[in-house]
């Protein structure tokens, strides 16, 4: 089960294996306070698409379509793929205020159609 969350959110002992998918580190999060399996930062959105985006909700979707094309390109997705597989529970952490139109929400679309 691959489930997101927003970093900012207390850890729980149901996220199982925690993933920060954001390129930069979040401000005003510990490194303990962020319980991490792993900051996987290569499977984060370019910064190039970060920036065109900018978390405007009339983008999303054209940033979704993006986004799934530098996935689909992205040798770092498999080590994502390999956790999901090896972990009953994955917990993909972002740090967007938005919890429906941001990379994790694509991200966990993305590792369903292609486990």
């Amino acid at each position: 089960m691959v489930r997101i969350k927003r970093i900012y959110d207390a850890p729980a002992a149901n996220d199982g294996t925690r993933v920060l998918v954001d390129q930069l580190w979040p401000r005003g999060v510990s490194k303990e306070k962020a319980a991490l399996g792993l900051w996987l930062k290569e499977v984060a959105p370019s910064t190039e698409l970060r920036e065109w985006f900018g978390h405007q909700p009339e983008r999303f979707e054209e940033f979704r379509t993006r986004y799934t094309d530098e996935l689909a390109h992205n040798p770092a997705v498999k080590e994502l793929q390999g956790l999901a597989q090896r972990n009953p529970t994955l917990t993909l952490l972002y740090g967007a205020k938005d919890p429906t139109m941001n990379q994790a929400v694509v991200l966990r679309q993305f590792l369903e159609e292609n486990p």
